[in-house]
Parts: C-alpha cells; sequence; structure tokens
C-alpha cells in the first residue's frame, strides 16, 4: 500500500515537471513565431554563420526525434541534422593533406602541340601523333589525344586519301628544282630608249639567284653560252639540280635543252598562259623592279651589271626574306651586343640594318 503511495505521489510530481517542461516549450516556440512574423514583414531572410550552425547542431544532437520535430520552428529537423553530419565530414575530410588530385591536367601546351601536328601533317592518326608528343619528352596517352582531336573537331584516325597540292608537291621537291626567266629594262643612251633583257635563273629552295651574261638582245648563241655557264663540273649554278622550269619562249632552243640534259638538269616547260606555275621567277622579277631598276635611270649594259650586282649582293646577304624567315646567307659578322648599323648601297637606295661585329 504504502509503495503504491510513493509510485503516484512521483507519477504526479513527474507529470507537473514535464507539464511545466512543455509550457516552457511552446512560450519559447511562440516567441521565435513572433520573431520569424517580424523577419517576414521586413523581407529578410534568415542566415546563420558557421559558429551558429555548429551551436545549434550541438545543441540538437542531444534530442531525440520526436523531440527535435516538437521543438524546432526556424529550421526543419532533417537540416539540423544535415548541419551535424557535414561538421562530422569537415572533421575527418583528408583533403587538404593530399598533394595532388586525380589525374594532372592537360596543359595548354600539350594541346597546342596536338592540334598543331594534325594541321600540319593530316595523314597522321592520333597514334603517330602521340608517339611523336611522347618522343618530345611529355607524358600523354593515345586516348587523351583522341580526345583533343575531337574536341577541336579533326578526325583522330590517319586518312591515307588525301591528296597532295602543288604546294606540297613543290616543298618536297625544292632542292633539286630552279627556275629561269626573262625581265626588260629600258636603258636611256643618247637621245632614246634601248630595251635590254636580262636572263636570270633563280634555286627554289634558296632563293639564290644568277644572272647570264646581259645581251641587248639575246640570241641562240648567248642562250647556249648561258647554259654553258649554269651547267659547269665545278661550281655551275645549276651543279646539283634536277630540274629547270621556264615558261614557252623561243630562245629556249634545242641546243639549250641539249646542253642542259647532258649535265643532267632536265627542262620542264610550263603549259602557255600559266606564269602561276613559275611563281618563284615572277616574285623576283616584281622585287628587283620594284625595290630597284624602278627607282634609276639607267644608260649603259655596264651600269646595268653593276647594278643587278649590286642588288644580288643584297638580295643575298642583306636582304630579309619573308618566306624564309631569314637573311638568305649572311656574309657579315654580326654580333648580338654591337651597335645597330646601316649599310647602304647604291647611294642607299637599298639599305639593311645589322649588329656588326667591330
Amino acid at each position: 500500500m504504502k509503495q503504491n503511495l510513493w509510485i503516484t505521489l512521483f507519477t504526479c510530481l513527474a507529470y507537473c515537471i514535464n507539464k511545466e517542461l512543455y509550457d516552457a516549450i511552446d512560450y519559447l516556440k511562440e516567441q521565435v513565431r513572433v520573431l520569424l512574423e517580424q523577419q517576414e514583414k521586413q523581407n529578410k531572410r534568415i542566415r546563420l554563420t558557421r559558429s551558429q550552425r555548429i551551436r545549434i547542431a550541438a545543441k540538437a544532437k542531444k534530442l531525440s526525434r520526436k523531440m527535435l520535430e516538437d521543438c524546432t520552428v526556424l529550421f526543419t529537423p532533417d537540416t539540423i541534422i544535415g548541419w551535424y553530419n557535414k561538421l562530422i565530414a569537415q572533421k575527418y575530410n583528408g583533403t587538404a593533406n593530399r598533394n595532388k588530385v586525380g589525374r594532372p591536367q592537360i596543359t595548354e601546351e600539350i594541346v597546342a602541340l596536338v592540334i598543331r601536328f594534325k594541321k600540319e601533317n593530316l595523314r597522321w592518326g592520333y597514334q603517330k601523333i602521340t608517339d611523336q608528343i611522347v618522343y618530345l619528352g611529355f607524358k600523354i596517352s593515345p586516348s587523351t589525344v583522341k580526345n583533343i582531336l575531337l574536341e577541336n573537331g579533326y578526325d583522330p584516325e590517319s586518312d591515307l586519301m588525301i591528296k597532295s597540292t602543288w604546294h606540297e608537291f613543290i616543298s618536297s621537291h625544292l632542292d633539286v628544282l630552279a627556275a629561269c626567266d626573262f625581265f626588260t629594262v629600258e636603258l636611256f643612251t643618247g637621245r632614246k630608249l634601248i630595251r635590254c633583257t636580262v636572263f636570270f635563273v633563280i634555286e627554289l629552295a634558296t632563293r639564290k639567284v644568277f644572272f647570264a651574261p646581259i645581251q641587248l638582245q639575246p640570241d641562240g648563241n648567248s642562250m647556249k653560252q648561258a647554259a654553258r655557264i649554269l651547267t659547269d663540273y665545278d661550281d655551275g649554278f645549276l651543279k646539283d639540280k634536277k630540274y629547270l622550269i621556264h615558261d614557252r619562249d623561243p630562245l629556249y632552243t634545242a641546243e639549250f635543252h641539249n646542253l642542259l640534259k647532258t649535265a643532267g638538269v632536265k627542262p620542264v616547260k610550263l603549259p602557255p598562259q600559266s606564269p602561276n606555275l613559275n611563281a618563284y621567277a615572277e616574285r623576283f622579277v616584281k622585287s628587283v623592279k620594284s625595290e630597284c631598276l624602278d627607282h634609276l635611270i639607267l644608260s649603259s649594259v655596264k651600269q646595268l651589271e653593276y647594278v643587278l650586282e649590286e642588288y644580288r649582293q643584297y638580295y643575298h646577304h642583306e636582304r630579309i626574306h619573308q618566306s624564309l624567315g631569314r637573311i638568305i646567307e649572311t656574309k657579315h659578322r654580326i654580333d648580338d651586343n654591337a651597335k645597330i648599323q646601316c649599310i647602304k648601297r647604291l647611294g642607299g637606295l637599298l639599305k639593311s640594318y645589322h649588329r656588326l661585329a667591330a
């Protein structure tokens, strides 16, 4: 009987305590609701700092799920539990201690090399491009090269059906090709103009130029003499050449052809009305006239020979050729630390600037 009395007494006491506790919780929740209503009127969103989230999450962890649902007004229980789990994840996060994360990124240099090799070698596939890049000291896999090509709109497979262009054909035969042509110069002798014809030969690979002995009116004999000089066994201009390109001028006689063939040089006659097939020689004619001859009044063959020789020296040893990106053959001593000096030819008509050694 006495035991039941104590149980009843403790039950009443616990009820009173719990009731007061729940009343306190309801009071706190109502305060929070009032604050929320004030926030909504001001159109402001509650934003907590990291420290505030830690404090709330630490307190919430001590409550049961049901108690947390009953007490929470500002945030959902899942939000608070998510904050707590995030704190645990941050505690055991070892990312900061890693030296490298995943595969190294592909550098822009490698991407540029892959695209360059594909542009310059359309017949290469991704495997051959990979071999070339690895040979240059880079680390890259074939699949990466393949992906780079696909991302930039190129076919990663080799295309052996691509036809050769004229540019590729000429470039691959430059060392054995030479071209020749004529241009005319008007000489002012006395009170009249006399047309003088100049015959020249140009090496396609080096752009070096040879001027034949000048004749006012070249004929078959002068062309045979020029052929003998060009094919001289010791120092002929066409010594190592296999082909000589020329147009259909009648001055290229059968005797001229025979002398070339005897020396192992095959003359190649171009189709009619096709100066574009002799572009290197045509471009030289434009250069020598626009840079030199168009600015002079010449009165004799001897003077013309002197001018052409000066231009040849300038063209070979001082003029920068854009297509080659350099001077053909520098004969001056150059010092990168010396002062810049100007070399003048033909009274300053032809100028070039160099760091000449003392």
